[in-house]
């Protein structure tokens, strides 16, 4: 017996903020992406890192590919 759902998955493209035209492919249309971007340290610290958030929602209206998600400049 075969448990795996089956997602389909759409091509979604990223607008304004710092990844502004990245392209990707989503599984069953989430409403809001995560995107982290590394920071780096200024002095080694073991098993510690830090990345920047950036929150990209989901435009309203958009339901054909590619889906768009629009920057969020509240992320926090």
């Amino acid at each position: 017996m075969d448990l795996r759902i089956s997602t389909k998955s759409q091509t979604a493209i990223l607008a304004g903020g710092p990844a502004d035209g990245l392209r990707m492919r989503v599984a069953d249309r989430p409403s809001v992406l995560q995107v982290t971007y590394p920071c780096p340290l200024d002095a080694p610290a073991e098993g510690v890192r830090v990345e920047a958030l950036y929150i990209y929602r989901r435009e309203l209206g958009s339901q054909d590919e590619p889906l768009t998600y629009g920057y969020d400049p509240a992320s926090p």
